[in-house]
């Protein structure tokens, strides 16, 4: 099952790929993989994620900061 965070990390992703009009093949293309794998780990019937190496690559061809792609720390409640 898919955590809170990586839920967060992946519905980011996904919208700011839209916003950049990029594809699922586009960021296939961009990570070296499927375009079935991405559209693996945008449903929330697998339980695949993108890999810290990934989330990286993506904030580079993003241009964005990687914590970007996460959410905020809530320091009050650890």
């Amino acid at each position: 099952m898919k955590s809170e965070v990586d839920l967060f990390v992946i519905n980011k992703i996904r919208e700011k790929r839209k916003e950049l009009n990029i594809s699922q093949r586009g960021l296939a293309e961009i990570l070296g993989c499927s375009d079935g794998f991405i559209g693996q780990v945008e449903s929330e019937k697998y339980n695949i994620r993108y890999s810290v190496h990934q989330v990286y690559t993506i904030a580079k061809w993003f241009d964005c900061p990687v914590s970007d792609l996460f959410p905020p720390i809530d320091t009050d409640n650890p």
